[in-house]
């Protein structure tokens, strides 16, 4: 593969790796019921800290609001790294329960980010000088 391609493909598997760490997060830390009654007990361990703000996060929403915002601002300007938060927020919040937000900023980031790669990768000089040249007719 091209550098060009690596840089292209870069974003989409670094989404990739946080859809599985979200996937990590809710499969081994949320959703068992032995982490729960750990978690439960009088001596919880230290990190029921960090899985009691996990789940405060998507029981008020926070992880679609801060997913919402970022594609917001992906969609009033146009960088490629917005466009990624936005997307990779997205995941994380459809893995941790807030679907319909999760989802559209999922979608709106990952248009937004093929679409900034998309007019990247046609140079604008190319049509430019063709229009400035004169043909003659036959």
């Amino acid at each position: 593969m091209t550098s060009t391609m690596w840089r292209r493909a870069w974003p989409w598997l670094l989404l990739l790796l946080v859809a599985l760490l979200a996937a990590c997060l809710r499969y081994g830390v949320i959703e068992p019921a032995t982490m729960a009654q750990q978690c439960g007990a009088g001596h919880a361990p230290w990190w029921c800290r960090w899985r009691q703000w996990l789940v405060l996060g998507f029981l008020h929403d926070v992880y679609g609001i801060a997913a919402l915002l970022a594609t917001a601002l992906a969609l009033l300007w146009k960088r490629a790294w917005l466009a990624w938060l936005a997307a990779a927020l997205g995941v994380i919040a459809l893995q941790l329960y807030c679907f319909e937000s999760g989802a559209l900023a999922v979608l709106v980031g990952s248009l937004r980010l093929l679409r900034l790669q998309a007019t990247r990768a046609i140079p604008v000089d190319q049509h430019r000088h063709a229009q400035q040249q004169v043909h003659s007719q036959p």
